[in-house]
């Protein structure tokens, strides 16, 4: 790789550390609740190690040498620079490293999925690692891995036979996307979740399907498919193929997890919140996922708490199948007054649903009014914090027994300092930096709401039984012609659209989000304006800034675009440049990119404020309608080349002019600084242990873990 394409790999320098701020909440906690919350916090942050087994075989080893060294020196960083000989730059580098390595749980980036090395020499790691002889341990564990860069399919996580980097798929010489399909659809027609699980393909061809799990033999009341472990693929490419099912994956830390858990429940406020917790220690002890989506009943059932928590194998983003989930856990606090506003959102939702572009036939047949509370995170353990969250995934959860919003208030007011902004034009700076962040919270609301929350699968839920009149089919708003797909029994949204459905959810969500942002009564929910359309008012500045917001992120988006592969490296990333493509192409123009200068350096957004409301919301209801039809009905053919259309980038003027002006003017990302939890066993008492917003205190926060 040359000079200027490593440049687009090289560690943030420095990384945006930010503080969640969290102490005013967590003080208003009973002692029960702060140790309920400390329980959870202390399972999910166990997980960590998980985590980092999931991005790369080096990910482990590079925390460990890390950890090792602030230990090795007490976290006296400059006594450590000074047994070590290196200079200011390289023990700046190595920090900046450390504190964005340690922000990602891994060597790739949680938002992109692309490698990042430090910008130092490696000689000096390898003087930092001569101080001590286990950080040198850990250092020559890595092989190498930190530093290499030769190889460019390695810079990006993805599929074994595309040449990228995946650990969901351990030690599986020449297995394929085909074997891996066939597999995953073999498991699906068994009924087995693949969540909590990696496939490992044998050297004789067949596989073993690696199960997270404190018991590391089959559970003696069985696993979810009974007490068979041993199974033969019996139709496709793969008839004859043996899958093992071997349990113990992660066994260390899932009976850590599992124990936290069971601490957890005896501190719950209310019989929810105990089932829940005894149902989430029992997955992860027998590496049961009907025992995990048991969690999930009792965690909608829990309504109100003052303690809001999920935790286990949760998104799928990163595996390239789009199907096993990488670890996460999250405890935070209740903020009243912001939930307020999310529930007359939730009052308003059925009078809202009506105003998207199809008919009840595509939708719910009830509503099921969810708990949508804004939080103030204590703990988020993973790759990587969202905004928003609307769970569980699981849609025969979701279309009949109902599903959870949260919005993480003190991530979403989380600022760098100094940050520059961009592609907005000075004229639209002042509206942009006073709105942007109001705009965003009813953008996450609408998303994770009336977005994730809507729709309806059409499916034949068991043999001959279907949720649909199959003998008269709902008519297609798209083809206006009776629908012809629709999901078969074991069939999920995730099995039939695959390594897509994640994005594609995920920009249907974001369209529902413009779509009804323009929709006035929502915005005086939130505080702005009388419900009365009014362009000129406030509520006309948040809209403004709305879609401001969404045509720059789909600017900045191809970042993480890979003009090597041609390939996405983030499913929100790819969702909001499909949307800047639909305000582009909208028939009656709205929206358009102003530059003067031939490099784009003078690029910026022209948005005409007056057709917002209009033009713009026509053309992403457009783009809706189609992406939530297709979905509806499990038509991937037709779903599939759409989306894959619209994601397109042309490789000369976007993927060359625009992405290089997107890469002059990348910011980095943030890197949160949370705070820590510690229980005195004598008084029962937790308190809440800060760090300073730095590269240092990003480290040592981590080393007080002791994961």
């Amino acid at each position: 790789m040359n000079t200027a394409e490593l440049k687009n790999f090289l560690a943030d320098s420095p990384p945006s550390t930010v503080n969640l701020v969290i102490k005013k909440h967590f003080d208003a906690l009973t002692d029960q609740q702060a140790r309920y919350a400390h329980y959870i916090s202390k399972a999910a942050f166990t997980g960590t190690r998980i985590t980092l087994r999931q991005v790369s075989p080096e990910s482990e080893s590079i925390f460990d040498f890390i950890i090792e060294l602030y230990k090795s020196a007490n976290g006296d960083w400059k006594a450590l620079q000074q047994k070590s000989g290196v200079t200011d730059d390289d023990l700046k580098y190595f920090l900046e490293y450390a504190a964005q390595f340690l922000g990602n749980c891994g060597n790739y980036k949680g938002f992109g999925d692309s490698k990042f090395v430090p910008r130092c020499e490696e000689k000096a790691f390898d003087a930092l690692a001569s101080v001590s002889p286990k950080a040198q341990e850990y250092y020559k564990a890595t092989n190498g891995a930190i530093f290499s860069s030769n190889d460019t399919g390695i810079m990006h996580l993805g599929f074994l036979d595309d040449g990228h980097m995946t650990t969901y798929y351990p030690d599986s010489k020449g297995i394929t996307k085909a074997e891996i399909d066939a597999v995953d659809k073999f498991l699906s027609k068994k009924k087995l979740l693949p969540e909590n699980t990696r496939l490992h393909k044998n050297t004789d061809g067949s596989f073993d399907l690696l199960i997270a799990s404190a018991v590391t033999q089959t559970p003696a009341e069985g696993g979810d498919i009974g007490k068979e472990t041993e199974l033969t693929i019996d139709s496709g490419a793969l008839e004859g193929r043996k899958i093992k099912l071997v349990y113990g994956d992660y066994s260390k830390e899932m009976k850590l997890i599992a124990d936290y858990h069971k601490k957890a429940a005896e501190n719950a406020e209310n019989e929810n919140q105990k089932n829940m917790q005894v149902a989430y220690a029992k997955s992860f002890e027998s590496g049961s996922l009907e025992a995990f989506k048991d969690a999930q009943r009792f965690w909608i059932r829990d309504k109100g708490p003052m303690v809001e928590s999920n935790i286990g194998f949760v998104e799928t983003y990163r595996d390239p199948s789009g199907i096993r989930g990488e670890w996460e856990g999250f405890a935070a606090t209740v903020n009243l007054d912001r939930t307020r506003a999310f529930g007359a959102l939730v009052d308003a939702a059925e009078s809202m649903i009506p105003k998207l572009p199809w008919s009840k036939d595509f939708e719910k047949d009830k509503f099921l009014s969810p708990d949508f509370t804004s939080l103030e995170v204590l703990s988020f353990a993973g790759s990587g914090i969202p905004a928003g969250i609307n769970i569980p995934n699981y849609d025969d959860i979701r279309q009949s027994e109902g599903f959870k919003n949260v919005s993480l208030g003190n991530v979403l007011s989380a600022k760098a300092p100094n940050e520059k902004i961009p592609f907005i034009a000075e004229a639209d700076l002042a509206i942009y930096q006073k709105y942007r962040d109001p705009a965003f919270e009813v953008q996450v609301g609408i998303h994770e709401l009336l977005g994730h929350g809507t729709g309806k699968l059409l499916q034949e839920t068991a043999p001959g039984v279907f949720n649909f009149d199959q003998n008269s089919p709902p008519i297609s708003p798209v083809t206006n012609k009776p629908v012809a797909t629709y999901y078969k029994p074991g069939e999920t949204w995730g099995s039939i659209f695959g390594s897509i459905a994640s994005s594609y959810e995920e920009c249907r969500a974001e369209c529902v989000a413009m779509a009804l942002s323009c929709d006035f009564e929502i915005l005086k929910i939130f505080g702005f304006g009388d419900g009365k359309v009014d362009m000129d008012g406030e509520a006309g500045d948040v809209l403004y800034a709305a879609y401001l917001s969404m045509a720059r992120a789909g600017i900045a988006s191809l970042e993480l675009w890979d003009p090597k592969s041609r390939k996405w490296g983030q499913a929100h990333s790819q969702a909001r440049f499909s949307i800047l493509k639909c305000f582009l192409e909208s028939p009656e123009e709205f929206c358009k990119l102003d530059y003067k200068n031939d490099d784009l350096s003078d690029l910026t957004i022209k948005l005409d404020r007056s057709k917002i409301t209009t033009a713009g919301r026509k053309a992403v209801e457009s783009y809706l309608q189609k992406l939530h039809i297709y979905k509806s009905t499990a038509d991937v053919e037709n779903g599939t080349k759409f989306y894959n259309q619209m994601t397109e980038v042309e490789p000369e003027f976007w993927g060359n002019k625009i992405r290089n002006e997107v890469l002059r003017n990348k910011q980095p990302r943030k890197v949160f600084v949370q705070a820590n939890t510690v229980l005195d066993e004598a008084s029962g008492k937790v308190s809440l242990v800060e760090y300073e917003p730095s590269l240092e205190g990003m480290i040592q926060s981590y080393a007080e873990r002791n994961v």
